[in-house]
């Protein structure tokens, strides 16, 4: 048995994609596991233009460029611009470092077979609840463009942080489609999509 409810919440929107092709998710090969399993997997994260290791470069580059200005100062007679320089370098790399540690966070779901393992990376925390396909439900948490509430077994799980809110709806419903099929039945990411043309 699959439950997956859908409240009156969420209406498609114009333009979104209604069957075929996975729009969120991708097939993978599991490693860790025996026979290189196949699995279906949505990777939620955030955008970020630039990396903790090329941030910390643009910031070490800025501190010597700020210094050398301030020493020149410095040595010219301004006794204070120093100091002001490094209070300022300070405050700049404490902001960095807030922005650097959370621009690995990340929601990873994972369905192999009948189960939907979900990783949620959020700084240095990492939470990971599985859920049995045939009792997980999908719904919105509290309405339209709200995150996608995933429940089951006494468990509740809310994704969908890092998708803008008019795709969570989309992502819902590709997530739902996985997750039906009959027992003894190919996962339905593996059956081929029905062309409608």
């Amino acid at each position: 048995m699959t439950a997956s409810i859908a409240t009156g919440s969420w209406s498609l929107l114009p333009g979104s994609p209604r069957g075929g092709a996975w729009r969120f998710g991708r097939e993978v090969e599991l490693q860790d596991a025996p026979g290189a399993a196949r699995a279906l997997q949505w990777l939620l994260k955030r955008n970020c233009s630039i990396t903790p290791r090329q941030l910390g470069r643009v910031y070490l580059s800025l501190c010597g460029v700020s210094m050398a200005i301030a020493c020149f100062f410095f040595v010219q007679g301004a006794t204070l611009v120093l100091a002001f320089a490094g209070l300022e370098l300070v405050a700049v790399g404490m902001a960095l470092l807030v922005f650097a540690r959370h621009a690995a966070d990340r929601e990873t779901l994972t369905l192999v077979g009948r189960s939907l393992q979900v990783e949620q990376c959020y700084g240095t925390r990492v939470a990971r609840t599985d859920f049995s396909a045939d009792w997980l439900t999908v719904e919105p948490a509290a309405g339209q463009g709200s995150l996608v509430q995933l429940s089951g077994r006494g468990q509740t799980v809310r994704v969908g942080r890092f998708l803008r809110p008019e795709l969570r709806a989309d992502f819902a419903r590709e997530l739902r489609r996985a997750l039906r099929r009959s027992p003894g039945e190919s996962p339905a990411w593996a059956r081929p999509a029905i062309d409608s043309n």
